[in-house]
């Protein structure tokens, strides 16, 4: 199995040391700046005897590289600096996926794309259009990073790990998105009887604005770690064909009320990309939520040139 990385950034390069360490398959680490991934890539190699994977991990700035790669991980892109929204990436962003897109069309026109770069939903929804590839090989990794971090701070709050947390986070990765403490669950126990109230609606806010919260404290890069864990996490649903369900931002079509927009729904992952859209039952208030969350990134899409 062969996986490429678009972008020896941060968020590529620990991508990239975190799908080896699972060995899910050869990777190829890809970025414009020459000699960037060829030295990441040399330095992942020469960690892999301490760190005991046996993958090959290889850096270019060619393209054609990524012949016949089964997923490729899109991470190139600007990341935002301080008091920057996600949307205000948007025509920057979009440009520099276009062109990735182009060539991934060109070179491996059969592989998944998973998608990290920001916005997160409205450049997988352009990842879709430009590459003209169907709906279940392109999808987004947001509600999986946006999970993983209303997880430890439920953990933080209630002193236990973060393993014993399965949280649910639908919509859009960003201010708008929908955590839903009433399907997240501590041991099969819904966190609504083991948190209070006011304090369970501080931590859902501190979800929605996580992202800014690591940017401000950085005030020069944005979030690496957490993100770049769970594409390797999504990652390895699709290679080892895992069929796990998460939620991810995909393309939909009349499921959840909703047409022609990505956004975070749960989904099954495995070798087949998305393999089934899930329906969960949500409140009034919760699918109204996710409708708010969707009307923001259609009306960002409109920005785009498609």
């Amino acid at each position: 199995m062969k996986i490429s990385v678009i972008g020896a950034g941060n968020v590529g390069a620990t991508t990239a040391l975190f799908l080896a360490q699972k060995q899910l398959g050869d990777i190829v680490l890809f970025d414009v700046v020459e000699g960037m991934p060829q030295g990441k890539a040399l330095d992942l190699m020469e960690a892999a005897p301490v760190l005991g994977y046996d993958c090959k991990v290889t850096g270019t700035n060619t393209y054609k590289d990524l012949k016949e790669s089964y997923l490729v991980i899109i991470t190139a892109g600007l990341a935002r600096k301080p008091g920057m929204t996600r949307e205000d990436l948007l025509q920057k962003n979009a440009a520099i996926i276009k062109d990735i897109v182009d060539n991934i069309s060109v070179h491996c026109p059969y592989c998944h794309i998973l998608m990290v770069t920001n916005p997160l939903d409205v450049m997988t929804y352009y990842a879709l259009k430009v590459s003209g590839f169907k709906r279940h090989r392109v999808f987004g990794q947001a509600g999986v990073l946006d999970g993983a971090r209303f997880a430890s701070f439920i953990a933080s709050e209630l002193k236990i790990s973060g393993r014993d947390v399965a949280p649910m986070v639908l919509g859009g990765h960003g201010d708008s998105m929908v955590p839903l403490p009433r399907l997240t669950k501590v041991n099969d126990k819904p966190v609504p009887e083991l948190i209070e109230a006011s304090k369970l609606n501080q931590l859902v806010e501190r979800t929605r604005h996580a992202g800014a919260e690591i940017v401000s404290l950085l005030k020069n890069g944005s979030a690496y770690y957490s993100p770049a864990a769970s594409a390797a996490y999504m990652a390895e649903s699709v290679v080892n064909d895992k069929k796990v369900v998460v939620p991810a931002s995909v393309l939909l079509d009349g499921e959840y009320g909703l047409h022609d927009v990505c956004i975070g729904v749960p989904v099954k992952l495995g070798k087949g990309g998305v393999e089934e859209i899930v329906a969960i039952d949500l409140s009034n208030e919760e699918k109204q939520a996710l409708h708010k969350s969707a009307d923001v990134y259609k009306e960002t899409i409109k920005q785009l040139s498609l």
